[in-house]
């Protein structure tokens, strides 16, 4: 009985696989800048020891803004290319700037293209922008993954004037804030991330 306790007890401790993070860069505009932040950002993911990490980058998709039930052969294979990418993920961290007090269209085209891909799973942010750091966009995507069934984090990584906090090597000048916030928002991350794949494994996600 004591040997069959022990073998419980270390199959419960186990530690979990790694969670598979999907990191969209949601910016296609001439001169963005994001591809900073997402340097920045995947330097400080790749030190988390419960995550790994896909860039995938809305730049290097080609999806049509007119959405199809029905997509002909041209359009099936750009979704070859992202879509089983989104499938697989089991978290995400979106990177945003801000236009217009809002996010980006083809950040939106990437979303609305697709539907269960996003479903009961985690979804944090990273944004960035002028005045507001990107935050007027986050709290539109919130409403936009709820639609869709996601968990958003509540913990948020902003870069407020976000131009002005790096250097010409993409060297945040002072880390200190910045990394301690995206280790919060990742430690959230992956909390609700592993909650949610082992519910899942219990009772399929259906709705």
């Amino acid at each position: 009985m004591d040997l069959i306790a022990s073998a419980s007890a270390s199959v419960s401790t186990a530690a979990p696989a790694p969670l598979k993070v999907a990191v969209i860069l949601g910016s296609n505009r001439d001169g963005r800048f994001g591809p900073v932040v997402a340097d920045w950002f995947l330097s400080r993911a790749a030190g988390h020891p419960d995550i790994e990490t896909d860039l995938i980058d809305v730049g290097e998709l080609d999806l049509p803004f007119a959405l199809s039930y029905s997509p002909d052969s041209a359009v099936q294979a750009q979704l070859a290319r992202v879509s089983p990418r989104l499938a697989d993920a089991e978290a995400f961290v979106v990177l945003t700037p801000e236009y217009n007090h809002s996010y980006p269209a083809p950040l939106k085209n990437l979303i609305d293209w697709h539907r269960a891909e996003w479903q009961a799973k985690p979804v944090a942010f990273v944004s960035y922008g002028g005045v507001s750091g990107g935050l007027r966009a986050v709290e539109h995507l919130r409403q936009v993954f709820a639609e869709l069934h996601a968990v958003t984090m509540r913990d948020t990584v902003s870069f407020h004037n976000a131009g002005a906090h790096f250097d010409d090597a993409g060297r945040h000048k002072d880390p200190a804030v910045p990394d301690a916030a995206a280790k919060s928002m990742l430690d959230q991350l992956v909390w609700w991330g592993n909650a949610l794949r082992d519910a899942k494994r219990r009772r399929p996600y259906g709705v």
